[in-house]
């Protein structure tokens, strides 16, 4: 497994990493977004959603828990499983939806829905570091070390 870290100075830098991580998806994939709360995985799937052409308002699913997103052939989820207790929560959810060939799956606070959720091609974890954040990103497949890839390049 290879690890790779990055700072982000700001708002604008969490943007861009966003910006630049959905431009080196070819396809779906899945994403797990660690952090304390106000570690910027909201900014970043807001960022990285909107690069990958949602077109509408990019909401936190804070108390929807799942958002669904159209992408012409594809589709995106955002998960947001905060609130969440108890994975056996999560089995009104429909989360069969995420399985989806193609389907990009953002998942901040993925360890309240362990068992439930498919397999992470990548974990991202956000930590407060001085006035910024550093990310952490963590590869378990092949697709996830071609993006940490793509980041390096």
């Amino acid at each position: 497994m290879t690890m790779h870290d990055r700072l982000l100075p700001d708002e604008e830098a969490t943007t861009a990493l966003g910006r630049r991580l959905a431009g080196l998806l070819p396809g779906g994939g899945v994403i797990y977004l660690h952090g304390d709360l106000g570690a910027g995985k909201t900014t970043f799937a807001r960022a990285f959603l909107r690069a990958l052409g949602v077109g509408e308002r990019v909401k936190s699913p804070t108390y929807s828990l799942v958002e669904g997103y159209d992408l012409g052939e594809r589709r995106a989820f955002h998960l947001d499983l905060y609130r969440i207790a108890d994975p056996g929560e999560l089995e009104w959810l429909g989360l069969d939806n995420l399985a989806e060939p193609g389907a990009v799956v953002l998942v901040e606070w993925p360890e309240r829905g362990r068992g439930a959720l498919p397999r992470a091609d990548l974990e991202i974890h956000f930590r407060h570091e001085d006035a910024g954040r550093a990310v952490r990103f963590e590869p378990f497949t092949d697709a996830g070390r071609r993006l940490v890839q793509g980041l390096a390049e």
